[in-house]
Protein backbone atom coordinates (compact mmCIF):
# COMPACT_ATOMS: atom_id res chain seq x y z
CA UNK A 1 0.00 0.00 0.00
CA UNK A 2 1.40 3.42 -0.91
CA UNK A 3 2.63 5.73 1.81
CA UNK A 4 0.16 8.44 0.82
CA UNK A 5 -2.83 6.12 1.15
CA UNK A 6 -1.53 4.92 4.52
CA UNK A 7 -1.27 8.50 5.80
CA UNK A 8 -4.76 9.36 4.56
CA UNK A 9 -6.28 6.34 6.32
CA UNK A 10 -4.34 7.09 9.52
CA UNK A 11 -5.69 10.65 9.54
CA UNK A 12 -9.17 9.24 9.04
CA UNK A 13 -8.54 6.92 12.00
CA UNK A 14 -7.80 9.95 14.18
CA UNK A 15 -11.07 11.56 13.12
CA UNK A 16 -12.91 8.31 13.83
CA UNK A 17 -11.59 8.06 17.36
CA UNK A 18 -12.51 11.70 17.99
CA UNK A 19 -16.19 11.35 17.19
CA UNK A 20 -16.43 8.15 19.25
CA UNK A 21 -15.13 10.07 22.27
CA UNK A 22 -17.82 12.71 21.70
CA UNK A 23 -20.54 10.04 21.68
CA UNK A 24 -19.09 8.49 24.84
CA UNK A 25 -18.89 11.82 26.70
CA UNK A 26 -21.98 13.22 28.42
CA UNK A 27 -24.84 11.42 30.13
CA UNK A 28 -26.97 10.32 27.16
CA UNK A 29 -25.02 8.31 24.58
CA UNK A 30 -28.03 7.70 22.32
CA UNK A 31 -28.84 11.39 22.08
CA UNK A 32 -25.18 12.18 21.44
CA UNK A 33 -25.17 9.65 18.61
CA UNK A 34 -28.30 11.24 17.12
CA UNK A 35 -26.73 14.70 17.19
CA UNK A 36 -23.47 13.53 15.61
CA UNK A 37 -25.33 11.67 12.87
CA UNK A 38 -27.62 14.66 12.30
CA UNK A 39 -24.67 17.04 12.07
CA UNK A 40 -22.99 14.80 9.49
CA UNK A 41 -26.22 14.65 7.48
CA UNK A 42 -26.59 18.44 7.63
CA UNK A 43 -23.04 18.93 6.38
CA UNK A 44 -23.70 16.45 3.58
CA UNK A 45 -26.92 18.27 2.63
CA UNK A 46 -25.04 21.56 2.29
CA UNK A 47 -22.32 20.03 0.10
CA UNK A 48 -24.38 17.70 -2.11
CA UNK A 49 -25.61 20.42 -4.54
CA UNK A 50 -22.00 21.07 -5.54
CA UNK A 51 -21.26 17.41 -6.37
CA UNK A 52 -22.30 15.15 -9.27
CA UNK A 53 -24.77 12.37 -8.60
CA UNK A 54 -23.25 8.93 -7.96
CA UNK A 55 -23.78 6.48 -10.81
CA UNK A 56 -27.05 4.54 -10.65
CA UNK A 57 -25.23 1.26 -10.07
CA UNK A 58 -24.10 2.43 -6.62
CA UNK A 59 -27.52 3.31 -5.19
CA UNK A 60 -28.54 -0.24 -4.13
CA UNK A 61 -25.26 -0.54 -2.23
CA UNK A 62 -25.83 2.84 -0.61
CA UNK A 63 -29.30 1.88 0.59
CA UNK A 64 -28.09 -1.48 1.92
CA UNK A 65 -25.22 0.26 3.70
CA UNK A 66 -27.68 2.67 5.32
CA UNK A 67 -29.44 -0.23 7.03
CA UNK A 68 -26.13 -1.55 8.38
CA UNK A 69 -24.94 1.92 9.39
CA UNK A 70 -28.09 2.83 11.32
CA UNK A 71 -27.92 -0.45 13.25
CA UNK A 72 -24.22 0.17 13.87
CA UNK A 73 -24.75 3.67 15.25
CA UNK A 74 -27.34 2.60 17.80
CA UNK A 75 -25.23 -0.38 18.82
CA UNK A 76 -22.30 1.98 19.46
CA UNK A 77 -24.44 4.02 21.83
CA UNK A 78 -25.76 0.86 23.52
CA UNK A 79 -22.25 -0.49 24.04
CA UNK A 80 -21.00 2.77 25.50
CA UNK A 81 -24.01 2.99 27.81
CA UNK A 82 -23.13 -0.36 29.40
CA UNK A 83 -19.36 -0.14 29.79
CA UNK A 84 -16.09 1.63 29.18
CA UNK A 85 -15.23 2.89 25.74
CA UNK A 86 -11.85 1.23 26.33
CA UNK A 87 -13.58 -2.20 26.32
CA UNK A 88 -16.33 -1.73 23.73
CA UNK A 89 -14.32 0.18 21.14
CA UNK A 90 -11.51 -2.40 20.69
CA UNK A 91 -13.97 -5.29 20.36
CA UNK A 92 -16.09 -3.45 17.80
CA UNK A 93 -13.04 -2.49 15.76
CA UNK A 94 -10.76 -5.52 16.16
CA UNK A 95 -13.00 -8.24 14.75
CA UNK A 96 -14.35 -6.66 11.51
CA UNK A 97 -11.01 -6.59 9.60
CA UNK A 98 -10.75 -10.37 9.91
CA UNK A 99 -14.38 -10.81 8.80
CA UNK A 100 -13.84 -8.47 5.85
CA UNK A 101 -10.60 -10.22 4.85
CA UNK A 102 -12.30 -13.63 4.89
CA UNK A 103 -15.30 -12.42 2.89
CA UNK A 104 -13.46 -10.18 0.39
CA UNK A 105 -12.09 -13.09 -1.63
CA UNK A 106 -15.35 -14.88 -2.45
CA UNK A 107 -17.47 -11.71 -2.63
CA UNK A 108 -15.29 -9.19 -4.51
CA UNK A 109 -12.36 -11.30 -5.73
CA UNK A 110 -9.66 -9.69 -3.55
CA UNK A 111 -7.32 -12.53 -2.56
CA UNK A 112 -4.69 -11.44 -0.05
CA UNK A 113 -1.07 -12.55 0.12
CA UNK A 114 0.71 -13.94 3.18
CA UNK A 115 2.24 -10.60 4.16
CA UNK A 116 -1.11 -8.85 3.89
CA UNK A 117 -2.78 -11.46 6.08
CA UNK A 118 0.00 -11.10 8.63
CA UNK A 119 -0.40 -7.31 8.73
CA UNK A 120 -4.17 -7.60 9.19
CA UNK A 121 -3.68 -10.28 11.84
CA UNK A 122 -1.23 -8.12 13.80
CA UNK A 123 -3.58 -5.14 13.80
CA UNK A 124 -6.63 -7.20 14.79
CA UNK A 125 -4.66 -9.08 17.46
CA UNK A 126 -3.42 -5.79 18.87
CA UNK A 127 -6.91 -4.34 19.04
CA UNK A 128 -8.31 -7.47 20.71
CA UNK A 129 -5.38 -7.59 23.14
CA UNK A 130 -6.29 -4.08 24.20
CA UNK A 131 -9.85 -5.28 24.83
CA UNK A 132 -8.56 -8.11 27.02
CA UNK A 133 -6.55 -5.58 28.98
CA UNK A 134 -9.72 -3.61 29.62
CA UNK A 135 -11.58 -6.78 30.66
CA UNK A 136 -8.84 -7.66 33.15
CA UNK A 137 -8.99 -4.18 34.63
CA UNK A 138 -12.74 -4.44 35.21
CA UNK A 139 -12.48 -7.87 36.81
CA UNK A 140 -9.67 -6.84 39.13
CA UNK A 141 -11.24 -3.61 40.44
CA UNK A 142 -11.56 -3.07 44.23
CA UNK A 143 -15.34 -3.50 44.44
CA UNK A 144 -17.78 -5.17 46.79
CA UNK A 145 -19.54 -8.43 45.84
CA UNK A 146 -22.73 -6.72 44.65
CA UNK A 147 -20.81 -4.14 42.68
CA UNK A 148 -18.61 -6.84 41.13
CA UNK A 149 -21.69 -8.80 40.03
CA UNK A 150 -23.28 -5.72 38.47
CA UNK A 151 -20.02 -4.72 36.81
CA UNK A 152 -19.51 -8.25 35.44
CA UNK A 153 -23.05 -8.27 34.01
CA UNK A 154 -22.55 -4.89 32.37
CA UNK A 155 -19.20 -6.01 30.99
CA UNK A 156 -20.68 -9.19 29.52
CA UNK A 157 -23.50 -7.19 27.96
CA UNK A 158 -20.98 -4.74 26.49
CA UNK A 159 -18.93 -7.58 24.99
CA UNK A 160 -22.00 -9.17 23.35
CA UNK A 161 -23.21 -5.86 21.91
CA UNK A 162 -19.74 -5.00 20.63
CA UNK A 163 -19.28 -8.37 18.89
CA UNK A 164 -22.71 -8.16 17.25
CA UNK A 165 -21.82 -4.66 16.08
CA UNK A 166 -18.62 -6.04 14.54
CA UNK A 167 -20.81 -7.96 12.07
CA UNK A 168 -22.62 -4.76 11.09
CA UNK A 169 -19.28 -2.99 10.64
CA UNK A 170 -17.96 -5.76 8.40
CA UNK A 171 -21.24 -5.68 6.45
CA UNK A 172 -21.27 -1.98 5.63
CA UNK A 173 -17.53 -1.99 4.95
CA UNK A 174 -17.88 -4.64 2.25
CA UNK A 175 -21.04 -3.12 0.79
CA UNK A 176 -19.56 0.38 0.64
CA UNK A 177 -16.26 -0.97 -0.68
CA UNK A 178 -18.15 -2.22 -3.71
CA UNK A 179 -20.55 0.72 -3.93
CA UNK A 180 -17.91 3.45 -3.91
CA UNK A 181 -16.00 1.75 -6.72
CA UNK A 182 -19.02 1.82 -9.02
CA UNK A 183 -20.20 5.27 -7.92
CA UNK A 184 -17.90 7.32 -10.12
CA UNK A 185 -17.17 9.76 -7.28
CA UNK A 186 -16.12 8.75 -3.76
CA UNK A 187 -16.96 12.14 -2.21
CA UNK A 188 -20.45 12.22 -3.68
CA UNK A 189 -21.11 8.63 -2.61
CA UNK A 190 -20.01 9.46 0.94
CA UNK A 191 -22.21 12.56 1.19
CA UNK A 192 -25.34 10.80 -0.06
CA UNK A 193 -24.67 7.83 2.22
CA UNK A 194 -24.46 10.07 5.28
CA UNK A 195 -27.59 11.96 4.28
CA UNK A 196 -29.47 8.68 3.97
CA UNK A 197 -28.12 7.57 7.37
CA UNK A 198 -29.19 10.79 9.06
CA UNK A 199 -32.84 10.69 7.93
CA UNK A 200 -33.99 7.64 9.98
CA UNK A 201 -31.67 8.36 12.93
CA UNK A 202 -32.71 12.01 13.32
CA UNK A 203 -36.38 11.17 12.75
CA UNK A 204 -36.19 8.63 15.58
CA UNK A 205 -34.35 11.16 17.76
CA UNK A 206 -37.00 13.85 17.23
CA UNK A 207 -39.73 11.38 18.20
CA UNK A 208 -37.85 9.85 21.14
CA UNK A 209 -36.29 13.01 22.59
CA UNK A 210 -38.78 15.68 21.52
CA UNK A 211 -38.83 17.17 25.02
CA UNK A 212 -35.04 17.30 25.41
CA UNK A 213 -33.63 17.52 21.90
CA UNK A 214 -33.37 21.29 21.53
CA UNK A 215 -31.90 21.75 24.99
CA UNK A 216 -29.29 19.10 24.21
CA UNK A 217 -28.51 20.78 20.89
CA UNK A 218 -28.02 24.09 22.69
CA UNK A 219 -25.73 22.47 25.24
CA UNK A 220 -23.71 20.15 22.97
CA UNK A 221 -24.41 21.36 19.44
CA UNK A 222 -20.84 22.54 18.93
CA UNK A 223 -19.50 19.11 19.92
CA UNK A 224 -22.03 17.41 17.65
CA UNK A 225 -20.79 19.52 14.74
CA UNK A 226 -17.20 18.51 15.47
CA UNK A 227 -18.34 14.89 15.68
CA UNK A 228 -20.22 15.21 12.40
CA UNK A 229 -17.11 16.50 10.66
CA UNK A 230 -15.14 13.67 12.25
CA UNK A 231 -17.41 10.82 11.19
CA UNK A 232 -17.98 12.24 7.69
CA UNK A 233 -14.30 12.89 7.11
CA UNK A 234 -13.15 9.61 8.60
CA UNK A 235 -15.39 7.38 6.54
CA UNK A 236 -15.03 9.49 3.42
CA UNK A 237 -11.25 9.11 3.51
CA UNK A 238 -11.60 5.36 4.08
CA UNK A 239 -13.96 5.00 1.11
CA UNK A 240 -11.61 6.94 -1.13
CA UNK A 241 -8.76 4.68 0.00
CA UNK A 242 -10.85 1.63 -0.93
CA UNK A 243 -10.78 2.80 -4.54
CA UNK A 244 -6.97 2.78 -4.37
CA UNK A 245 -6.21 -0.34 -2.28
CA UNK A 246 -7.82 -3.66 -1.21
CA UNK A 247 -10.88 -3.19 0.98
CA UNK A 248 -9.61 -5.57 3.67
CA UNK A 249 -6.29 -3.71 3.94
CA UNK A 250 -8.01 -0.34 4.35
CA UNK A 251 -10.50 -1.80 6.84
CA UNK A 252 -7.65 -3.13 8.98
CA UNK A 253 -5.53 0.01 8.77
CA UNK A 254 -8.54 2.12 9.75
CA UNK A 255 -8.63 0.27 13.06
CA UNK A 256 -5.47 2.05 14.14
CA UNK A 257 -8.06 4.52 15.38
CA UNK A 258 -7.94 2.49 18.60
CA UNK A 259 -4.51 3.98 19.29
CA UNK A 260 -5.92 7.47 19.04
CA UNK A 261 -8.98 6.36 21.02
CA UNK A 262 -6.75 5.04 23.79
CA UNK A 263 -4.96 8.36 24.11
CA UNK A 264 -8.18 10.37 23.96
CA UNK A 265 -9.93 8.16 26.52
CA UNK A 266 -6.94 8.57 28.82
CA UNK A 267 -6.74 12.35 28.48
CA UNK A 268 -10.42 13.27 28.20
CA UNK A 269 -12.31 10.44 29.92
CA UNK A 270 -9.64 9.51 32.52
CA UNK A 271 -9.80 5.81 31.65
CA UNK A 272 -7.02 3.46 32.77
CA UNK A 273 -4.23 2.29 30.41
CA UNK A 274 -2.92 -1.17 31.35
CA UNK A 275 0.24 -2.98 30.27
CA UNK A 276 -1.80 -5.36 28.16
CA UNK A 277 -3.32 -2.45 26.27
CA UNK A 278 0.16 -1.04 25.67
CA UNK A 279 1.25 -4.44 24.32
CA UNK A 280 -1.74 -4.40 21.99
CA UNK A 281 -0.76 -0.94 20.81
CA UNK A 282 2.70 -2.26 19.91
CA UNK A 283 1.16 -5.05 17.81
CA UNK A 284 -0.95 -2.49 15.96
CA UNK A 285 2.09 -0.35 15.22
CA UNK A 286 3.97 -3.41 13.87
CA UNK A 287 1.00 -4.33 11.67
CA UNK A 288 0.76 -0.78 10.35
CA UNK A 289 4.45 -0.70 9.42
CA UNK A 290 4.18 -4.10 7.71
CA UNK A 291 1.12 -2.95 5.78
CA UNK A 292 3.17 -0.12 4.32
CA UNK A 293 5.79 -2.64 3.13
CA UNK A 294 3.57 -5.34 1.57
Amino acid sequence: MSGFVVLIVLFGALLHASWNVIVKSGSDKYLNAVLVCGAAGLIALVLIPFMPLPFAASWPYMITSTIFQVCYLFMVAAAYSNGDMSLAYPLMRGTPPLLVAMAAGPLIGEVLGGGQWLAIGLISSGVLTMALGSRQKVAAGPLGDTQKTTTAQNTTRTIIIALINAVFIAGYTLVDGIGVRVSGNAVSYTLWAFLFNAIPVVSWGVWKYRGRLFGHIKQRGHLALVGGVGTLGSYGLALWAMTMAPVAMVAALRETSILFGMVLSLVLLREHISRKRLAGALLIVCGTVLMRLV
